[in-house]
């Protein structure tokens, strides 16, 4: 299988990586904006990975590229929510904009298996836990609303060009490499000020944390195992969920120091567009064949050893 990996330098598409080159030839795509080679330093060195610097948003570079490849992984996206905010237009580009370029790319190249990257904020604000046919209100972040946009181009492309279509839902992914979220964050705050820590929100907020290494094999399974539902649509998360305050405590636990200050905000919110609480329902993917290694809570702890290591 030779595989294309928009992305592929990142902290998913690096870990995805790993497992794709027993495959056979990977090729990632990445601007290195966030991404870094040193991911997949030992791939590129025994030439299993091939490394095409390039920009999504560059639908010729794209297209070049893609040539000679079985099937897409398109991972590339803005990595952090919050972002959206300050630069209103930053989802719109590396979301909705790049998914179409990948998906028009592969329409030109005739590659017709593509794999998205989604989330869990496309269902919205609400605390239910959701299924995949749960989309009774719409997301509340720029970046939700890439997602859903992104998922609605594939639904069309495999519809008008015979696409066959993957999406999966990721809870919020955690571990090693990772270069975003709450983890990361609390760990470099309590380097720079170890003594206290300040976390936005109440710290209740509460949602599901997939490990890294339950992300990546469960995009594999439904690669391998979905049929008839084009595009397949899987959620993929554990069934609970964590909450703030708990990783905040963990992290504290995990530094140098240990005895931070935790300081929280008002506020059950952490930002505007942020959803307080979320849960996905796995069964669609458990009656697959796939479950999660890792509870929640289990991929949070785990995560913090990792993160806390590079970081501390």
């Amino acid at each position: 299988m030779r595989s294309f990996v928009i992305g592929g330098a990142g902290f998913i598409g690096s870990h995805l990586t790993d497992l794709l080159v027993e495959r056979g030839p990977v090729t990632v795509f990445d601007n290195l904006s966030v991404g870094r080679t040193e991911l997949i330093a030992s791939h590129l060195e025994n030439g299993r990975v091939k490394l095409v610097r390039g920009d999504a948003l560059d639908l010729a570079a794209l297209t070049e590229a893609m040539r000679g490849h079985d099937v897409v992984f398109h991972l590339a996206a803005n990595p952090e929510a919050r972002w959206g905010l300050e630069r209103t237009r930053l989802d719109l580009d590396q979301g909705t904009i790049a998914t179409y370029n990948a998906l028009e790319a592969a329409r030109q190249v005739t590659t017709r298996r593509f794999v998205f990257a989604s989330s869990g904020t496309v269902y919205g604000n609400t605390s239910e836990a959701c299924g995949e046919q749960d989309l009774g209100r719409l997301p509340i972040s720029l970046y939700g609303a890439s997602k859903l946009a992104g998922e609605a181009l594939l639904a069309a492309y495999a519809e008008c060009f015979g696409f066959t279509g993957y999406i999966c839902r990721f809870g919020n992914v955690i571990g090693a490499r990772g270069t975003h979220g709450a983890i990361l964050d609390f760990c470099k705050m309590l380097k720079a000020h170890p003594d206290h820590l300040q976390v936005l929100g109440d710290g209740t907020q509460a949602k599901p944390y997939l490990h890294v290494s339950d992300c990546v094999a469960g995009i594999l399974h439904v690669l391998d195992h979905a049929k008839g539902e084009n595009p397949a649509i899987y959620n993929l998360a554990p069934p609970d969920w964590t909450t703030v305050r708990s990783i905040a405590e963990r992290v504290v636990g995990a530094s140098p120091d240990k005895r931070a200050r935790i300081e929280y905000g008002a506020s059950p919110q952490g930002w505007p567009g942020d959803v307080p609480k979320s849960r996905l329902k796995p069964d669609k993917l458990a009656a697959l064949g796939f479950r999660v290694r890792y509870s929640s809570d289990e991929a949070v702890a785990v995560a913090v050893d990792e993160v806390a290591k590079e970081v501390f």
